[in-house]
């Protein structure tokens, strides 16, 4: 047999008090979780920085290495050519030989402008490094205090909430899906979570706007569902919620 109106908006009234509970044990947490979850980010952006500007400084280092390779390498083709000079046949060969000892100088030269550069480089990104690897301990400090803080609370509210959970789960059950996503959009965009709220001094305990009077009778009647022309939360009446419970 499908619920009358009253029925309900009785289970809707319930779904929001035993939500308002849940927000209330929630509250008790305050900014924690948002604060973990910024160190968390925080952590996580600082170690992939750091891991970054290591790759660099490895980058940098092979570089380097392979500068010296290179210098070595001409400086052996430089000692080849000059003893191939004590044998040449003619000038145009000396000279050819001569261009090659200058090409291999001028590579010396650039590897060893470039080994200061990266050199230099690499002086800079390990400050970098330093001051990010000791803000990553004060981040991994703070974020330990703060997961500790929140584990204490939360263990001194997991249960009633766990409790006020599989109560709100019991009665999702009694209303229909229709409702429930109404209900749930409501909750979303209402600043303080609520989506069902009574009428009280012939206004929206809501919004606190007035509510006509031919209005608050259809609410007291509870034969329809009636939301605020001012916030769309959904209205009902506080005797008959009285009567109900």
């Amino acid at each position: 047999m499908e619920a009358t109106i009253e029925q309900k908006l009785k289970a809707l009234y319930e779904l929001q008090t035993i939500h308002s509970e849940i927000d209330k044990i929630r509250i008790v947490r305050g900014e924690l979780p948002m604060e973990v979850a910024d160190l968390e980010d925080d952590v996580a952006g600082l170690e992939t920085r750091i891991h970054k500007i290591k790759e660099e400084i490895n980058e940098l280092e092979d570089e380097i290495v392979n500068r010296k390779n290179t210098m070595k390498q001409a400086a052996a083709s430089i000692k080849k050519y000059e003893e191939q000079q004590n044998n040449v046949k003619n000038n145009r060969e000396y000279e050819a030989l001569s261009k090659e000892i200058e090409i291999q100088g001028l590579d010396i030269q650039v590897s060893e402008k470039k080994i200061k550069e990266y050199t230099f480089e690499i002086g800079n990104k390990t400050r970098v490094l330093e001051v990010a690897e000791a803000s990553l301990v004060e981040r991994h400090k703070d974020l330990d205090l703060k997961k500790s803080e929140l584990d204490v609370i939360t263990k001194e509210t997991e249960k009633e909430e766990d409790a006020a959970m599989k109560k709100a789960a019991k009665a999702e059950k009694l209303i229909e899906e229709r409702l429930l996503i109404a209900y749930e959009r409501l909750r979303t965009n209402a600043k303080n979570g609520l989506a069902v709220v009574t009428v009280s001094r012939d206004s929206c305990s809501g919004c606190f706007n007035k509510i006509p009077p031919q209005r608050q009778s259809d609410i007291r009647q509870g034969k329809k569902i009636i939301v605020c022309e001012h916030c769309g939360r959904i209205l009902v009446d506080d005797r008959f919620v009285k009567a109900e419970a």
